[in-house]
């Protein structure tokens, strides 16, 4: 089985302005299709920590999703 990470990246979500509606859509479509998501990380927007997330995320993951934070509604 496959194995995907959500990345999810930014301040807003952090800082609970919004909430995290896209990683829960992704996640739903993906585990009907077979996917096994192993997990979920928000990040701010800093550059460093995108980086970071994606070089740890590699080595989880054999399908990585980033997403921003508005949601898909």
């Amino acid at each position: 089985m496959k194995k995907a990470e959500i990345i999810t990246i930014g301040d807003e979500i952090l800082i609970g302005q919004i909430v995290d509606t896209n990683s829960a859509w992704m996640a739903k479509e993906l585990n009907d299709i077979g996917v096994q998501v192993a997990q979920i990380t928000s990040i701010s927007d800093n550059k460093n920590h995108i980086v970071t997330a994606l070089d740890e995320a590699q080595q989880r993951a054999d399908i990585i999703l980033i997403t921003g934070g508005l949601g898909p509604n």
